[in-house]
């Protein structure tokens, strides 16, 4: 590899998107002051959880800056009304006009993804409120590989969130392919494997250490099929050693790459696991 593309050009949206992503989860502690600072070093796609935290008082401040910033929101509903309620939620919550990216949250089984899809379903509600301009891209969200390429192939979403880390490589053979010929961007979240990737194995080489978090990111950067990945920082402290990888944009070496691979292997057999 000999580069990695640093932004992200989103439909819609009139200035370059970093291809590092800022998102928030229930159980971090990132205050206004630290979302903002992540902004002015650049990072410009946020992507919210829908707790009360510092990301979403940092959206109701953006004042001018609002059109510097991709908000991003993941929604529960199923259904059309149910999902135009809670959109009106987001809004009045984030104090914004629209969302620049809405994605169905955590659509695990097929009969989900019918639902949503079909008369008076969720995707229903979002085109709606698409055409109104409340929306930006529509996209999905779900940690299950054939159902994702399966909704890939119905070709009616503008973007699609996935898992990928070096522990869950399955992605890169059948879900980037698809993507790719679409030209469907792709949202990679959980780089840390639940922070797994982190923690040494049994069966690590003698003197091997844990690459830091910021090459986990950098390792799913470093894949073209990838628009943007998700670091979530607990804190500050945290989001100052992720932001170091915007001082050393790079992709891993043949080496790093190679191992970090291998780690990932080597996880996947011993750590947790998780459906």
């Amino acid at each position: 590899m000999s580069g990695m593309p640093r932004f992200f050009t989103l439909d819609g949206m009139q200035v370059p998107v970093c291809r590092l992503g800022l998102a928030t989860r229930g159980n971090t502690h990132l205050t206004r002051e630290d979302v903002l600072l992540a902004l002015d070093r650049g990072l410009n796609y946020w992507n919210w959880c829908g707790h009360q935290d510092g990301m979403a008082e940092a959206i109701r401040e953006l004042g001018s800056r609002r059109k510097r910033v991709v908000i991003a929101a993941q929604l529960w509903a199923r259904d059309e009304r149910g999902v135009q309620t809670e959109l009106q939620q987001v809004l009045e919550r984030l104090k914004v006009d629209c969302l620049d990216v809405a994605t169905h949250y955590y659509v695990e089984r097929l009969e989900e993804w019918r639902q949503i899809a079909g008369p008076g379903g969720a995707l229903q509600g979002l085109r709606k409120a698409q055409d109104r301009g409340r929306v930006g891209a529509i996209g999905l969200t779900t940690h299950q590989r054939g159902l994702a390429l399966r909704i890939l192939r119905e070709r009616r979403l503008d973007l699609l969130m996935t898992r990928y880390n070096a522990a869950h490589r399955g992605a890169e053979d059948r879900i980037f392919p698809e993507a790719a010929e679409q030209r469907t961007p792709l949202v990679a979240f959980t780089a840390l494997r639940w922070c797994d990737l982190l923690k040494p194995t049994p069966q690590d080489p003698a003197e091997f250490t844990p690459p830091p978090v910021r090459d986990w990111y950098r390792f799913v950067l470093a894949h073209p099929s990838v628009s943007i990945a998700l670091a979530a920082p607990g804190n500050r402290s945290e989001l100052l050693h992720t932001l170091g990888l915007l001082d050393d944009w790079r992709p891993p070496t043949p080496t790093e790459l190679q191992a970090m691979r291998a780690h990932g292997d080597r996880v996947h057999r011993h750590a947790r696991t998780f459906v």
